[in-house]
C-alpha cells in the first residue's frame, strides 16, 4: 500500500512538473525512437538496454504512420511492409497519438516530447519512455550515416 501511495504521489508532482506540450513540438516526433524503459501503472521498470528495432515516425499535418525498423550495423534500417496508421490529436489540452490498424485501434498520451525524448501514456496506464535514435555503423569507414 506504500508503495502505491508514494507512486501517486510522485506521478502527481511529476505531472504537475511536466511542461506544456505546444503545437509546434509534435514535428519532433518524426524520425527514429528506441525504447529506453516502461514504467507500469503499478509502478514496475522496466529498462530496456538494448534494441533489436526502433520506431520511426512519418507525419505532416498531424497524421501519418509509426513503423517498426531493425537497425543494420552498416547504417541502414530493415523494414518490412507492417505499419501502424497515426493521427494527432488535441482533447482538451492534451495531445493523444491514435493509431489504427486493420486490427485494432488504441491511444497513447502524448507527456513529453523534446528533440531527445518522448513519453507517452496507454490506457493501461503504462508509460512508454523513449530516446532519440539513430543509425548503427560499426562496420562502415568511419563516415556518418545519413
Amino acid at each position: 500500500m506504500r508503495k502505491i501511495a508514494l507512486f501517486l504521489v510522485i506521478s502527481i508532482l511529476a505531472a504537475g512538473c511536466q511542461k506544456e506540450i505546444k503545437a509546434s513540438d509534435l514535428a519532433k516526433i518524426n524520425g527514429y525512437w528506441e525504447i529506453e524503459k516502461v514504467i507500469s501503472s503499478d509502478g514496475t521498470k522496466k529498462e530496456y538496454t538494448i534494441n533489436d528495432t526502433f520506431d520511426y515516425f512519418e507525419l505532416k499535418n498531424n497524421s501519418g504512420f509509426r513503423k517498426k525498423v531493425s537497425p543494420q550495423l552498416d547504417g541502414t534500417f530493415l523494414v518490412n511492409d507492417a505499419y501502424e496508421m497515426v493521427k494527432i490529436q488535441n482533447q482538451n489540452g492534451k495531445y493523444f497519438l491514435q493509431y489504427h490498424t486493420s486490427f485494432s485501434k488504441w491511444k497513447e498520451e502524448l507527456l513529453v516530447i523534446s528533440d531527445q525524448e518522448l513519453v507517452t501514456l496507454n490506457d493501461s496506464k503504462n508509460e512508454y519512455h523513449y530516446k532519440r535514435a539513430a543509425p548503427i555503423n560499426i562496420l562502415g569507414n568511419g563516415q556518418k550515416t545519413q
